[in-house]
């Protein structure tokens, strides 16, 4: 029995969540930038109908760190790619040859949010929002690292499914040097991902581990050359990327030492302004057409199965880390991002610590004074 009599509407629905406010173009920085590229095949030739979203975080001047405002446009962004019918992948980047993210705009941090701890609870409820809204896009998220993921980056890049990151990149945590802790997914992520103790490490050390690290240590999918030189690809030369016996130990990815660094920082500082993502887009790209050839329900039904692991601690974490990361903008936030934010004129990016722990074991009234006698003192 044919049921064509039946009445069906067939007009579309509108399921955006946000209108184009919350994103900007190049010329706005800082802002998100929100595009749709059209789905190519292997050969480069374009798929009609079909997209991918790519959102950008667009502050190059302060490696794209995070304003209140790009906050939204990131929530903005991925909720709005998850409902597109038309998209097939989302893709995480931002603008520039030298950062994906550092994280929090420090400037904003210090100068509006310490000692304005309610204030920075209502910004932490964005950014729980804008973790949530990576892990609950109904399209598979990959991280497109063009530069160092540090710091809330690194949380942020963290929530996506997977990574494909520049070897000039740097990863890791800052918090507790400047300030403050990784409850912004790290604690809840890296014990998923790592042994126990290099997921201690890795929090607390504030140690940068380059992008042939962290493929050793499986914590992103694939790393590759973004140096052309006279027309041939040239690995990172600051990293050892050849596996040999250093005091008893494989060392594979670790930074070089002495004047073999010295040397291939100032080969990289000469030829990364001319970086070429080309490589980079290609494994992004071929991620992107196997996901276009699987069946949408199964595809998001699987990554979610995978996700729902990194998600229950999240969200078990999440409310109890926003009210803590609130009160630490009385303390020692405060103190922590205002001296990184007045390193020019203080020529240090910390605090005194050894000072600070000494006024501790005194058990100073942690007033004013007892702050500026751990804070750097103004260049002549």
């Amino acid at each position: 029995m044919s049921l064509e009599w039946m009445p069906r509407d067939h007009d579309k629905k509108d399921h955006d969540l946000h209108s184009d406010a919350h994103w900007g173009t190049d010329d706005d920085a800082p802002c998100v930038v929100f595009e749709k590229k059209p789905l190519t095949d292997p050969q480069g030739n374009v798929v009609d109908g079909l997209f991918n979203a790519w959102i950008r975080l667009n502050n190059p001047k302060q490696y794209n760190s995070y304003t209140t405002e790009m906050v939204k446009g990131v929530i903005a962004g991925f909720e709005n790619a998850s409902t597109d019918r038309s998209v097939v992948a989302t893709v995480f980047t931002a603008t520039g040859p030298y950062a994906f993210c550092t994280g929090g705009n420090t400037k904003e941090y210090s100068e509006f949010y310490s000692r304005r701890c309610d204030e920075y609870g209502q910004y932490m409820e964005l950014f729980n929002r804008m973790v949530d809204a990576i892990l609950m896009c109904k399209k598979p998220t990959i991280c497109r690292v063009n530069g160092m993921r540090v710091a809330g980056g690194q949380e942020i890049g963290m929530a996506c499914d997977l990574t494909i990151s520049s070897d000039l990149a740097i990863f890791g945590q800052a918090g507790p040097r400047h300030g403050s802790a990784p409850d912004g997914g790290s604690t809840d992520f890296l014990p998923w991902y790592l042994g126990i103790e290099d997921a201690m490490w890795n929090c607390v050390s504030c140690e940068m581990w380059s992008a042939y690290k962290m493929k050793m240590k499986n914590l992103i999918s694939k790393c590759v050359p973004v140096l052309k030189v006279d027309g041939k690809w040239v690995r990172n030369p600051m990293v050892i990327t050849d596996r040999y016996i250093d005091d008893g130990e494989i060392v594979y990815g670790e930074f070089k030492r002495g004047d073999a660094l010295k040397e291939a920082r100032a080969f990289v500082k000469h030829h990364q302004p001319n970086a070429n993502f080309e490589k980079l887009d290609n494994e992004v790209n071929k991620i992107i057409w196997t996901f276009a050839n699987l069946f949408p329900g199964c595809l998001i039904k699987s990554v979610d199965g995978i996700r729902m692991k990194k998600k229950y601690f999240w969200d078990i974490c999440k409310n109890g880390n926003r009210h803590w990361l609130a009160a630490n903008m009385g303390g020692e936030a405060f103190l922590g991002f205002g001296a990184f934010n007045t390193r020019k004129q203080t020529g240090k990016d910390t605090i005194d610590f050894i000072k600070f722990r000494q006024n501790i074991a005194d058990a100073r009234t942690w007033d004013m004074d007892m702050f500026a006698e751990v804070m750097g003192e103004p260049k002549e």
